[in-house]
């Protein structure tokens, strides 16, 4: 495969090109963009954000950024991927304070913990989370990706569509970050490049 060049310049030449795109989008580069083409080459890799990056950015603008961290969230921790569920759950806290002026009921890290955790406990953690943020409207959402992940449900709707597009990316996402063990870094979500409301953030947390 193109991406193991004996030299490693091919590999080298894709991950600067997947950190650029990070740091472009979030204004960091991602840790896990490395771990990807050390593991899939370069080639697989560009392929693949080529062709899952642009319907997510889609379910975004559709679903806005709360619910679809959501779902990379808990996708992420029913996986038991710490990276990515940090980064999402993270970029869902930012936007969640930015629009209510308020905190969830468990921060990034806490949501981090989850990972590891039985399946039926990550579930019931999100379950809890919502409703004590005031965020019922989320709860058929979650039952849905958790049908929808059992593989027992077939999609129908749209917001089914976007859930398996997702549970598909983050299917390959998790399996790089679990096998490279990679350590969280920031928010997965272009608010992270607004530090201002990153300070506030911390500063409500820390009080």
């Amino acid at each position: 495969m193109v991406g193991f060049s004996p030299d490693g310049k091919v590999n080298k030449v894709g991950t600067a090109a997947l950190e650029q795109v990070g740091k472009r989008l979030w204004g960091f580069k991602p840790n896990l963009m490395e771990d990807i083409v050390d593991q899939h080459g370069s080639g697989t890799s560009l392929s693949w954000f080529a062709r899952n990056m642009p319907r997510y950015e889609r379910i975004l603008k559709q679903w806005g950024p709360v619910r679809t961290h959501l779902v990379a969230s808990i996708t992420s921790a029913m996986t038991g991927c710490p990276y990515c569920t940090y980064g999402h759950a993270y970029a869902m806290e930012l936007h969640y304070f930015s629009e209510r002026s308020e905190l969830m009921s468990a921060d990034e890290r806490e949501i981090e913990g989850w990972c590891g955790q039985e399946e039926a406990t990550v579930v019931e953690n999100f379950r809890r989370l919502l409703v004590d943020s005031d965020l019922e409207s989320e709860l058929p959402i979650l039952e849905r990706v958790v049908e929808l992940r059992s593989g027992q449900e077939s999609t129908g709707s749209d917001d089914d569509a976007n859930i398996a597009h997702l549970l598909k990316m983050f299917e390959f996402l998790n399996s790089c970050g679990i096998n490279a063990g990679t350590e969280s870094d920031a928010a997965h979500d272009p608010i992270n490049k607004n530090a201002e409301l990153r300070t506030a953030y911390a500063r409500r947390r820390s009080s």
